[in-house]
Protein backbone atom coordinates (compact mmCIF):
# COMPACT_ATOMS: atom_id res chain seq x y z
CA UNK A 1 0.00 0.00 0.00
CA UNK A 2 2.76 2.07 0.31
CA UNK A 3 4.26 4.99 2.54
CA UNK A 4 1.08 7.12 3.25
CA UNK A 5 3.45 10.17 5.06
CA UNK A 6 6.05 9.69 1.47
CA UNK A 7 3.06 10.26 -0.61
CA UNK A 8 1.49 13.39 1.25
CA UNK A 9 5.39 14.35 0.79
CA UNK A 10 5.34 14.03 -2.52
CA UNK A 11 2.24 15.65 -2.99
CA UNK A 12 3.06 18.46 -0.92
CA UNK A 13 6.38 19.09 -2.97
CA UNK A 14 4.28 19.18 -6.45
CA UNK A 15 2.51 21.80 -5.11
CA UNK A 16 5.27 24.08 -3.30
CA UNK A 17 6.76 23.37 -6.84
CA UNK A 18 3.79 24.72 -8.42
CA UNK A 19 3.24 27.35 -6.58
CA UNK A 20 7.25 28.19 -7.12
CA UNK A 21 6.59 28.12 -11.17
CA UNK A 22 3.38 30.75 -11.23
CA UNK A 23 5.07 32.94 -8.48
CA UNK A 24 7.99 32.69 -11.05
CA UNK A 25 5.88 33.42 -14.14
CA UNK A 26 4.33 36.78 -13.20
CA UNK A 27 7.95 38.26 -12.89
CA UNK A 28 8.37 37.57 -16.43
CA UNK A 29 8.29 35.19 -19.66
CA UNK A 30 9.90 31.43 -19.10
CA UNK A 31 14.03 32.46 -20.43
CA UNK A 32 15.71 29.78 -22.97
CA UNK A 33 18.73 29.93 -24.61
CA UNK A 34 18.86 30.93 -28.34
CA UNK A 35 20.30 28.63 -31.27
CA UNK A 36 23.41 30.61 -31.35
CA UNK A 37 23.82 30.13 -27.97
CA UNK A 38 23.47 26.27 -28.13
CA UNK A 39 25.17 26.21 -31.32
CA UNK A 40 22.87 24.17 -33.41
CA UNK A 41 24.36 24.03 -36.81
CA UNK A 42 27.48 22.97 -34.99
CA UNK A 43 26.66 20.76 -32.38
CA UNK A 44 25.13 17.47 -32.83
CA UNK A 45 21.53 17.20 -31.15
CA UNK A 46 20.77 14.02 -29.30
CA UNK A 47 16.61 13.38 -29.08
CA UNK A 48 15.62 11.06 -25.98
CA UNK A 49 12.60 8.74 -27.43
CA UNK A 50 12.40 7.94 -23.74
CA UNK A 51 12.74 11.48 -21.98
CA UNK A 52 14.99 11.04 -18.61
CA UNK A 53 13.48 12.81 -15.37
CA UNK A 54 15.79 15.41 -14.04
CA UNK A 55 15.56 18.51 -11.75
CA UNK A 56 16.78 21.52 -13.44
CA UNK A 57 17.02 25.81 -12.71
CA UNK A 58 14.80 27.29 -14.98
CA UNK A 59 14.22 31.17 -15.27
CA UNK A 60 11.15 33.44 -15.35
CA UNK A 61 12.22 36.76 -16.03
CA UNK A 62 15.08 37.26 -13.15
CA UNK A 63 13.44 34.77 -11.11
CA UNK A 64 15.32 31.33 -10.75
CA UNK A 65 13.47 28.22 -9.88
CA UNK A 66 14.15 24.49 -9.58
CA UNK A 67 11.73 22.19 -10.97
CA UNK A 68 11.34 18.50 -11.68
CA UNK A 69 11.06 18.15 -15.52
CA UNK A 70 11.75 15.68 -18.36
CA UNK A 71 14.98 16.07 -20.19
CA UNK A 72 13.70 15.52 -23.72
CA UNK A 73 16.58 16.74 -25.92
CA UNK A 74 20.69 17.64 -25.46
CA UNK A 75 23.42 18.57 -27.35
CA UNK A 76 27.20 18.34 -25.73
CA UNK A 77 26.48 22.28 -23.71
CA UNK A 78 22.56 22.05 -23.76
CA UNK A 79 19.29 20.63 -22.52
CA UNK A 80 16.04 20.96 -23.94
CA UNK A 81 13.53 20.20 -21.11
CA UNK A 82 9.92 20.16 -20.49
CA UNK A 83 8.15 20.33 -16.98
CA UNK A 84 4.15 20.75 -16.55
CA UNK A 85 2.19 22.94 -13.79
CA UNK A 86 -1.74 22.78 -13.14
CA UNK A 87 -2.02 20.71 -16.89
CA UNK A 88 0.24 24.11 -18.45
CA UNK A 89 3.60 22.50 -20.59
CA UNK A 90 6.13 24.82 -20.44
CA UNK A 91 9.58 24.12 -22.31
CA UNK A 92 13.32 25.21 -22.85
CA UNK A 93 16.60 24.92 -23.21
CA UNK A 94 18.68 25.38 -20.19
CA UNK A 95 23.11 25.16 -20.12
CA UNK A 96 23.58 21.67 -19.40
CA UNK A 97 24.94 22.31 -16.02
CA UNK A 98 21.92 23.72 -14.95
CA UNK A 99 20.38 19.92 -14.89
CA UNK A 100 20.51 16.97 -12.60
CA UNK A 101 19.31 13.78 -13.48
CA UNK A 102 16.77 12.82 -10.47
CA UNK A 103 17.47 9.41 -9.79
CA UNK A 104 14.42 9.35 -7.14
CA UNK A 105 11.80 10.89 -9.43
CA UNK A 106 13.14 8.14 -11.85
CA UNK A 107 11.54 5.64 -9.30
CA UNK A 108 8.06 7.39 -8.94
Amino acid sequence: MGNPGATLSAYRDMQSQVRSIFEAAKRGPLQSLSEREMDVREQPMTIYPRPKRVRAWVRFGPEAVRVEAKLVRSTPLAAGIEFRAEGQTFRCWVWGNAVQLDDVAGER
